[in-house]
């Protein structure tokens, strides 16, 4: 019955020095301290007189605040990708402007049907605007808008010779406004 006691009082001081040391561990390090404090009753500590203020001198300039270093972190990259994204949304147009937009938008128009050539701009590509203008025109509107067109293909008589080679420039592909909008 002696070693059963025994190794109880042992037990128990194993677990308290076991819960001392991760008492101890888990504090981490402390801040040093002044004197410690006395037990029992203390007498007032003496106020010390405050010194007097320095006299005053010229206000120096504040010196400029270190430049910001790049710090390549996610909320900084997230920062640059905001900064980016403002610089690329389209301007938001004012009520004025989006009413004004509406009413010409509104204007009365009317679909027309015809056949009008495209003119051919320098690049080489058909300018249908101008058909459309003079599709709508021919019906009595001031200008149009091109809805459909249509190509078709002219070729000089000599494309047709049988047993011929067709050289370039033999035929050319024309463009048609064939339905505008009009105004």
């Amino acid at each position: 019955m002696h070693d059963l006691t025994d190794h109880r009082s042992a037990s128990r001081a194993v677990g308290a020095a076991a819960a001392l040391s991760l008492l101890l561990v888990a504090a981490g390090p402390a801040w040093p301290q002044g004197t410690p404090p006395a037990l029992g009753v203390q007498s007032p500590a003496p106020q010390s007189v405050p010194n007097p203020p320095p006299p005053q001198q010229q206000p120096q300039a504040e010196p400029a605040p270190p430049a910001r270093e790049e710090n390549p972190g996610l909320i900084n990259e997230l920062g640059k990708l905001w900064d980016k994204s403002i610089s690329v949304l389209p301007k938001i147009k004012s009520p004025s402007e989006t009413l004004d937009d509406l009413t010409n938008m509104a204007k009365p128009s009317t679909m027309v049907s015809g056949r009008m050539a495209c003119a051919v701009s320098p690049n080489g590509a058909p300018d249908c605007k101008t058909g459309a203008d003079r599709l709508c025109q021919s019906k009595g509107y001031k200008e149009g808008k091109s809805l459909d067109t249509d190509a078709a293909e002219k070729c000089s008589p000599k494309a047709y010779i049988p047993g011929r080679r067709r050289e370039p420039g033999d035929c050319k592909t024309e463009n048609f406004v064939i339905k505008a909008l009009c105004q």
